[in-house]
């Protein structure tokens, strides 16, 4: 006989799921066989943040609620699409540092180009400033300007010295947020300084390669002391756009969309056409280059005939 109840996913293996349902327990549950056979087009039919109902007779997930929002990426497994790498969240926080390791420029804008295409708010951390040199923060400091500009808040901070994670705890509370960037980062030391309690596995960055090991295998969302979820993400090192539209990639460049209200063709692309105000901005600097330079990559990416 079925024993129903309905839950959130907090952990993701890919093959079991850990459900906390609405009483606040907690289950190991498997997917009954229907996901699989959908035609669904991602490497993870459930996903971190899902409301799920669940047997609890046979520790087994029925159903999923209808999304109210997703975050995704390409999959680096060639037999699918695309990768949900969570579900129901309130905001995005992606976390990166300028050195041990440095985070690509291009990874920045395509995680923001990609919370901003499924419209999720968005904002920047930058770590590790005990680290920065004055040309290290300098950097950090040309970063926080240019994308605040733009409209995501962005933060300097040092988890392991304690500098502005007060500032982080007040922008997550009462929220779920999803915290992604590369491995070594400092995603999961910054989650056991918001919740000593989780003591979660951290690694050390190799000085001779400047990167970082992925310590966190599998999403997982974990509660805040004062209130709300923050779900914990492998370390990604590429970040492949999906389910663009071509010509809609624009839209998803805050700044690039403001300027293109003054392109003489209203299906400007912004790559060759004449009086183009997006390419007049990029170079009278009022939009940056290297965010002009990311928007031209995913374009190319997408459409490999203008390269």
């Amino acid at each position: 006989m079925q024993k129903l109840t309905h839950g959130i996913v907090i952990k993701s293996t890919g093959s079991r799921y850990k459900v906390l349902d609405e009483y606040g327990n907690t289950h190991e549950c498997t997917l009954k066989g229907k996901f699989r056979i959908r035609g669904i087009r991602t490497t993870n039919p459930i996903a971190v943040g899902d409301n799920v109902t669940i047997d609890e007779t046979d520790s087994v997930i029925t159903a999923l609620a209808p999304r109210r929002n997703y975050i995704i990426r390409k999959a680096s497994n060639l037999s699918r699409e695309s990768q949900i790498i969570a579900a129901n969240i309130d905001q995005a926080f992606l976390m990166v540092s300028v050195k041990m390791p440095a985070t690509p420029i291009e990874f920045i804008d395509r995680f923001l180009a990609t919370a901003e295409a499924y419209r999720i708010p968005a904002s920047l951390i930058i770590n590790k400033s005990d680290l920065h040199s004055p040309e290290d923060e300098a950097v950090a400091l040309k970063l926080k300007s240019v994308y605040e500009k733009i409209g995501y808040p962005s933060y300097i901070i040092s988890v392991t010295h304690d500098i502005n994670t007060d500032r982080i705890e007040e922008a997550l509370k009462g929220k779920t947020t999803l915290l992604a960037g590369n491995s070594g980062v400092g995603k999961s030391t910054l989650i056991n300084r918001l919740n000593p309690s989780l003591s979660l596995k951290t690694g050390v960055i190799s000085e001779y390669h400047e990167q970082g090991k992925h310590v966190t295998t599998f999403p997982e969302m974990h509660p805040l002391p004062g209130g709300g979820f923050v779900i914990d993400t492998p370390g990604i090192r590429g970040f492949g756009v999906i389910d663009f539209d071509y010509y809609e990639i624009y839209h998803f460049f805050p700044e690039i969309f403001r300027a293109s209200s003054g392109c003489r063709f209203y299906n400007c692309l912004h790559l060759n056409e004449p009086d183009c105000t997006v390419r007049k901005s990029v170079a009278d600097n009022e939009i940056e280059p290297w965010r002009y330079k990311s928007y031209v990559s995913i374009m190319l990416e997408k459409n490999p005939k203008y390269r």
